[in-house]
């Protein structure tokens, strides 16, 4: 059997104050699916991992989707050569818009 090496996850310096403005009940929820789903073959697409058509604000190239109705958003980008995950970005989905650290965005 083969084993994969985990990829590091690197958080940006403003998750902190982001997760802020997340329900504090959330956060076990969103550390363990980041942990999960991006610790091995974040590169992978599925259901709730995708790439995104065009980077956005912050440089994330990947969206992962959780949460009670997927409302929960990390935006995150792969350094393959270091094998680091860098987690961006985390928001929350409303209709339209993605509050990220309480400003909206239209992503």
């Amino acid at each position: 059997m083969v084993r994969r090496l985990p990829y590091r996850l690197i958080y940006d310096t403003e998750i902190s104050r982001q997760l802020r403005s997340i329900e504090r009940k959330y956060h076990a929820l969103i550390r363990a699916n980041i942990e999960d789903q991006l610790t091995y073959e974040p590169e992978v697409e599925t259901n709730n991992r995708k790439p995104l058509g065009r980077p956005v604000t912050f440089g994330a190239r990947w969206e992962l989707r959780f949460g009670p109705n997927n409302r929960f958003r990390v935006y995150y980008r792969i350094q393959e050569p270091a094998h680091e995950v860098q987690v961006l970005a985390i928001g929350v989905k409303g209709c339209d818009k993605v509050s990220i650290g309480g400003e909206e965005y239209d992503l």
